[in-house]
């Protein structure tokens, strides 16, 4: 991203190809809302998100009453969050398309363990929140900025996907 005050779709897709994690917030009982670390599988050019779940978990149980779901990821100077909804997917053939030995950790039954769910994140709008340069430059604007006392360079931008 060239500037932190435009945010498109590629951006989008750029940003949330390069989490290893992100926190993925659902709505449970009475609206509670709780985030939960996940590992994206696979990030599509319409930046929609790929993940592996558990299908008897709490996780699981509250997507099925309530979709929608808010994906964020943080990293020194950049904040993305995106909203979106779920949509549960039974595909073996993009099972085994996905599958990676960090999956395996979790499902020990492998790509055919009765727990393995997959589901994607149609995601429908972001917004992102950052300073230009990387992270390196953009610890060194905040640390600059708490020397002298001056507010850190930066911006935000939304977008609808």
């Amino acid at each position: 991203m060239a500037e932190t005050n435009t945010l498109d779709q590629a951006d989008v897709v750029d940003i949330l190809k390069r989490a290893g994690y992100l926190m993925l917030t659902t709505a449970g009982e009475g609206g509670k809302l709780l985030s939960h670390p996940m590992s994206p599988q696979q990030v599509t050019d319409d930046a929609d998100v790929w993940f592996f779940v558990g299908l008897q978990g709490d996780q699981a149980v509250a997507l099925r009453k309530d979709p929608h779901v808010n994906l964020a990821i943080s990293e020194a100077g950049n904040w993305l969050s995106v909203s979106g909804q779920v949509q549960f997917v039974d595909d073996q053939a993009k099972i085994d398309e996905l599958w990676n030995d960090e999956a395996g950790a979790y499902f020990e039954g492998g790509r055919q363990d009765p727990n393995l769910g997959l589901m994607k994140v149609i995601t429908d709008s972001a917004q992102h929140w950052g300073m230009t340069g990387g992270k390196l430059s953009a610890v060194a604007q905040m640390v600059k900025a708490k020397v002298t006392g001056d507010r850190p360079g930066g911006g935000s931008a939304t977008t609808e996907l």
